[in-house]
């Protein structure tokens, strides 16, 4: 029989996990469990992905407010700090904010503008125009920029950031002057001494703030690298990817995640004799068009995965080869023309152009925005995703 049905994504339910559990164990069982009760066979290739906040929960890689504050004064000591291109989260920064300013004595705040990395806007486009700002030259008060452009809400949380980063700032009894600017070299005209709080272009704001007289120059990943007084940390990422977990702690990025997923894989073929893949996935890279956010405020999208998953998709577009390869076919004929010339693709599509439009971005974050969107991040208690036909195309 003919088979209908292309990729299938199902979200596992697993228990509650909490530190100290195997992670390795419970997605394994949960995994044999679903195939069981839901009654699918496990198959090559297919994919198991497990969100990364779990996989930090068994570990117990948290850390509190007083472990980050004890590693930015240890850095910084009693100099005014700049810290710059924060993104706007109660979740992601607020928590790490707290810390930072209860190791310092004065804050410089310095705020990107119209929106954060990640797609968080302070003010709209259009007002910029209307008002003649330009982002990209203009470097803005406090003051200045409230009287371009008034006090505004973020359009999901309702927050305004400015004051509510401020206000976290000044509970310490630290004082605080924010600005706004897109240009790095900004703050040294304040304070030689940087914490840059941006996650994928932090490398370039450090080299331009080194080479232009910085002095003690840090981003988010040098905090909390290793552990203070024995609190948890990431030695490649430290504060980045981290989460708020109560309002005195935070849940790192996880770490050492490659045994993981390949213990993982080893024990469902040892059970099945299946080869499937494994990821552990955080953020997705998804623009959302009504919020403009960019969702990828994790450093990575995946921090570890199986071989299986390494590379881009080398994928035909069917309808450009219905449309102009065989454009005088139908039916069964048409079927059989494009199902021949996927057989025999070139392994690399790399710039043909029946391969136009196919997205060539890499697997793990293709799957990894996927799993993203399925599991959600709220209660839908699904951190295990298990994904079906991937890797099958129109010939399967």
């Amino acid at each position: 029989m003919e088979r209908i049905v292309g990729t299938v994504v199902r979200g596992l339910r697993t228990p509650i996990i909490n530190q100290g559990d195997s992670i390795e164990e419970i997605v394994v069982n949960t995994v044999l469990k679903a195939s069981e009760i839901e009654g699918f066979s496990i198959r090559d290739k297919d994919v198991v992905a497990i969100t990364e906040s779990v996989v930090a929960r068994a570990q117990g890689n948290y850390a509190s407010v007083d472990a980050i504050a004890k590693d930015v004064a240890s850095k910084f000591g009693e100099d005014t700090i700049g810290v710059i291109f924060p993104i706007l989260s109660r979740n992601r920064f607020a928590i790490c904010l707290r810390g930072i300013a209860q190791g310092a004595k004065k804050i410089i705040l310095m705020l990107s503008y119209p929106s954060d990395e990640v797609g968080n806007h302070l003010v709209d486009l259009d007002l910029l125009d209307e008002k003649g700002v330009n982002p990209w030259t203009d470097v803005l008060t406090e003051k200045q920029f409230r009287d371009h452009f008034g006090y505004s809400k973020h359009t999901f949380t309702g927050i305004d950031y400015i004051d509510y980063y401020k206000s976290l700032i000044q509970e310490y009894d630290v004082e605080c002057e924010v600005i706004f600017s897109n240009n790095p070299k900004t703050i040294l005209d304040y304070t030689k001494s940087v914490l840059t709080c941006d996650i994928h272009t932090r490398l370039r704001t450090k080299r331009i703030l080194k080479e232009n007289g910085g002095n003690k120059i840090y981003s988010l990943d040098d905090i909390l690298a290793k552990p203070i007084d024995g609190s948890g940390y990431n030695e490649a990422y430290g504060l980045l990817g981290s989460n708020k977990a109560t309002e005195t702690d935070v849940k790192l990025f996880p770490q050492n995640c490659q045994p993981i997923v390949d213990r993982i894989q080893s024990m469902i073929k040892e059970t099945t004799g299946k080869n499937i893949e494994v990821m552990i996935y955080g953020d997705g890279a998804f623009k959302d068009p009504v919020g403009k956010i960019w969702e990828l405020a994790d450093p990575v999208v995946s921090p570890a995965y199986t071989s299986g998953l390494e590379g881009t998709p080398n994928e035909i577009k069917i309808k450009y080869l219905a449309d102009n390869n065989f454009a005088d076919l139908k039916g069964a004929e048409l079927k059989e023309a494009i199902s021949n010339y996927i057989k025999n693709k070139e392994s690399d599509l790399t710039g043909a152009m029946e391969a136009q439009g196919t997205t060539p971005r890499r697997l793990t974050d293709l799957i990894g925005s996927l799993c993203d969107l399925t599991s959600g991040s709220g209660d839908k208690g699904t951190p295990v995703v298990y994904i079906q036909g991937y890797f099958d195309n129109y010939t399967k």
